[in-house]
């Protein structure tokens, strides 16, 4: 199920990043090992997450998928193994939250450029999602919520 989108201005904030070169058949178990790195790294560092875990997809083609998997910080991240710093951009995105398994995030990205092309707004690249409740937080697929993140162009 995804909400209705809205437009929002979106800071940037300072990040923990794993930088993935993936096939999109891997991306699912990429973004989990990632994830477990950029925690394992901050923990060591004695640094607290400042949100959720998002994955900041870079380029996309048919095949081949570069994007940073992170976690938002306030304090600065020294580099550790693949674990380096990095950023959500500043801009102008339009956002949904869309809730249930992850299986279900192409369709839910589908709906959602759906209703960017019938509002006529221009997108830009890097679009990103962030995994607000997912299955760290509890087993039942139907209550977990990933934001979707679309920059929009310049008018």
């Amino acid at each position: 199920m995804l909400d209705t989108p809205h437009i929002v201005h979106a800071p940037a904030r300072r990040a923990a990043v794993v930088r993935l070169r993936v096939s999109r058949a891997q991306l699912p178990q990429a973004i989990e090992a990632a994830i477990e790195e950029v925690r394992d790294a901050l923990a060591a560092q004695d640094i607290a997450p400042a949100g959720a875990p998002f994955a900041h997809y870079l380029r996309m083609d048919s095949e081949t998928l570069e994007l940073d998997v992170g976690i938002p910080v306030d304090t600065p991240v020294t580099p550790r193994g693949r674990v380096m710093p990095g950023a959500l951009p500043a801009a102008r995105v339009a956002r949904a939250v869309y809730q249930g398994a992850y299986d279900g995030l192409y369709t839910a990205w589908s709906e959602f450029g759906s209703w960017i092309h019938a509002t006529g707004h221009a997108i830009a690249r890097g679009q990103w999602e962030v995994y607000a409740v997912g299955p760290e937080s509890n087993d039942d697929p139907a209550t977990w919520r990933t934001e979707l993140n679309l920059p929009l162009a310049s008018a």
